[in-house]
């Protein structure tokens, strides 16, 4: 074992002074330390009723009690006539929902929506993910045996189908039908990162891989509108999409093609592919099969752009490294991974120049550009 580094033993009389119980003692009553000592303890206590507190939002949300207030400030006997629950457990919820800041007490003695129970109301992908977290939660039941490998595929392998399938495109309507309606419920809060970071008004084709119900591509064919789309997704996820471009008036401009990027090849003649939540949902073989390909697809100095959470950004270390291994864990297929793991991938693949943008809001997604060596490693 090698020797301690001068930071880590720092690091350790640290943690051994802050896990003495007369340390905390005296840091609870010292007039200086004592704020500190409330927060690092309040933050403790957060991990500890965080499921609490997350199944307090869930049965907010299952009993659509902020679409309730959205007209304005109810009693709580109100609420528990339009919910329906008992009295007594609509206060306990409506007081809980208050502590949380998912509502606020108003006058006579009546709720309205709080700051974060607002921006809910405004914000339909959230709320999505947050009815399909139960899916999560009965999967984390015990996440020392998930740790293992003790437990077999749990409810968000049977949700995703076609994660790690060679038969992914035989799968039916019904089958693809509630996981492409989630990830459209929240393609808009994805959509602005990503536009915020690159703008698509000089390409001349865009080709998106793994692009479900066609959300993304309509997002930036209304900022692009000179720039032609194709999407390339399971056949029955292709259909939807194309049903979409007819609804939105787009057919003209863009066309779905069906298939699976793990047994067919790529349609060629975009000079930008994108890759939006597709990279961290595959392990690494799948992976650099997909790079490969699309560095394959692309002419010389085409463009890609992956759009995903990243592990280890800064502002959204908890998403990619706790939030994201674990759901990916139950899952059954993909990892998070950092910025530099990504890069190492894309140079093996042929790509360079490759950059990590800064978008608004990382926790959630990063955006990586790369472009297109002139020498075709994948064929040398």
């Amino acid at each position: 074992m090698s020797r301690l580094s001068l930071h880590d033993r720092l690091l350790d009389w640290r943690d051994s002074i802050l896990a003495n119980p007369r340390f905390q003692r005296f840091a609870g009553n010292f007039v200086l330390t004592r704020p500190i000592a409330r927060r690092r303890a309040s933050e403790l206590f957060d991990l500890c009723a965080g499921f609490v507190y997350s199944q307090v939002l869930f049965a907010c949300v299952r009993l659509k009690l902020f679409d309730q207030l959205a007209n304005g400030p109810l009693s709580s006997a109100e609420l528990a006539s339009l919910m329906p629950l008992p009295a007594d457990a609509t206060l306990m919820l409506l007081d809980a929902a208050v502590s949380l800041q998912l509502l606020q007490r108003r006058s006579d003695g009546r709720y309205g929506l709080g700051s974060l129970g607002a921006a809910l109301r405004g914000n339909p992908g959230v709320v999505a993910m947050i009815e399909h977290h139960a899916m999560l939660y009965d999967d984390l039941r015990d996440p020392i045996a998930l740790l293992r490998g003790d437990v077999g595929a749990g409810r968000l392998a049977a949700y995703w189908p076609y994660a790690g399938s060679r038969k992914a495109a035989n799968l039916s309507r019904d089958e693809i039908a509630p996981y492409t309606a989630l990830m459209a419920a929240s393609q808009p809060m994805i959509s602005r990162q990503v536009l915020s970071a690159h703008s698509f008004r000089g390409h001349r084709r865009l080709l998106d891989v793994g692009g479900g119900d066609g959300s993304f591509i309509a997002d930036v064919a209304a900022q692009a509108p000179k720039l032609r789309c194709v999407l390339f997704d399971l056949p029955a996820v292709a259909d939807q999409a194309s049903e979409r471009f007819r609804a939105e008036g787009l057919s003209s401009r863009a066309v779905a093609i069906g298939g699976s990027f793990l047994v067919n090849r790529l349609p060629e003649g975009a000079d930008i592919v994108s890759l939006v939540r597709v990279i961290h949902d595959h392990d690494d073989a799948d992976v650099m099969a997909l790079l490969r390909a699309v560095h394959s697809s692309l002419p010389i100095g085409g463009t890609l752009l992956i759009a995903e959470p990243i592990s280890g950004v800064r502002g959204a270390e908890p998403i990619g490294d706790a939030y994201f291994a674990f759901y990916l864990l139950a899952m059954g297929s993909g990892r998070p991974r950092t910025f530099a793991r990504l890069r190492e991938m894309l140079t093996e693949a042929g790509f360079t120049d490759i950059a990590l943008r800064p978008v608004a809001m990382p926790m959630l997604a990063s955006v990586i550009i790369a472009r297109k060596s002139e020498i075709d490693v994948n064929q040398t």
